[in-house]
């Protein structure tokens, strides 16, 4: 049975609560946040000891896994620290806020000997893992040109606005954007350039951001905003043009168009349906359940992290530095 001690008990921290409760092999038996009321909630779902700081958990949980669900500021200090205490780390997403901190998190990584996974959940999500296995086939032939969009309302559930605030999010840019950005690295590789515009607010903050990736003569164009009034529909999507087929995710589902004519709808069966009330929009615990499974079974069969590791988490991170330098920074 894996350990776990989760911090964080705020949304993130309740959907990883959620999924360990239905993963066999796991068990979340320490929490910690700083609002006592988000910890005593989780605690009394699990029968879990309740730590006062993420740090004390670290210090004195008997745990084999650190789930980090802080804000991103605060990942760096909890996950070198629960390193260097001799424990296995999941680390929600993005992985940093900077390249020095990525820097620090490799070598205490290698120092440690420790298994960090990163929490890039759209790997896991069931059809980007669908499109992924097609492309990897090469059934459709090869990529021509590629589009992701990120679209959501403003963020207000964040603890103490911290979201807002570029110094400690690095912006929409490094937080929501970087699902994408991540998931093309994962599906195509490094690209060779890229070209950014992006749009901010008052405050010179980054709020939409619009940049095209060139692999030789593909283009992909990601965009990610969540500066849109409170009643826009979330929507996650892609469209991917292949040289047999153009593949379409969106409100009406994954479908694929071939040259040919007419249109085949791929089969998604989710991996898990969640009955957890976690509130959200989400129909069930999907890529959230996939990724902290596969986390567990590695763990437990001691085998190392291929999909979503912390050197993938650390060159998708640094790929947004990039993307954010080339515009001027997240806050101007």
């Amino acid at each position: 049975m894996i350990k776990v001690g989760l911090i964080g008990c705020g949304f993130m921290g309740g959907m990883h609560s959620a999924c360990y409760d239905a993963i066999d092999g796991a068990k979340v038996v320490a929490v910690a946040d700083v609002r006592p009321e988000k910890a005593e909630e989780i605690a009394k779902v699990h029968g879990a000891e309740i730590y006062a700081t993420g740090m004390d958990l670290i210090a004195n949980a008997d745990v084999d896994v650190v789930d980090i669900c802080l804000p991103t500021y605060l990942h760096t200090e909890h996950a070198v620290a629960a390193m260097k205490a001799g424990k296995n780390v999941f680390v929600e997403k993005p992985v940093c806020l900077n390249e020095e901190e990525c820097e620090l998190l490799l070598a205490t990584e290698k120092e440690t000997g420790a298994k960090v996974q990163i929490g890039q959940v759209i790997r896991f999500w069931d059809e980007y893992v669908w499109l992924k296995e097609a492309y990897d086939k090469r059934e459709y032939g090869e990529i021509q040109s590629a589009v992701f969009k990120r679209l959501s309302s403003y963020p207000t559930w964040a603890w103490e606005g911290w979201l807002h605030d570029a110094s400690k999010s690095g912006s929409m840019a490094l937080d929501l954007h970087i699902h994408d950005v991540d998931f093309m690295r994962y599906l195509m590789g490094e690209p060779d350039d890229l070209v950014s515009r992006a749009v901010r607010d008052d405050k010179g903050i980054i709020e939409q951001i619009f940049t095209t990736f060139n692999y030789g003569d593909v283009a992909v164009s990601v965009e990610g905003c969540w500066d849109y009034p409170a009643d826009f529909p979330f929507a996650a999507n892609f469209r991917v043009k292949f040289e047999k087929a153009t593949v379409v995710n969106d409100a009406n589902g994954l479908a694929v168009y071939p040259v040919e004519g007419g249109v085949i709808k791929p089969e998604i069966k989710p991996s898990f349906e969640g009955t957890h009330d976690i509130g959200g929009n989400l129909s069930s615990l999907g890529g959230y359940y996939n990724e902290l499974k596969y986390f567990i079974e590695k763990l437990e069969a001691g085998e190392a992290l291929e999909v979503a590791p912390l050197c993938e988490g650390v060159k998708s991170a640094k790929l947004i530095y990039k993307e954010i330098a080339s515009v001027g920074g997240a806050q101007k």
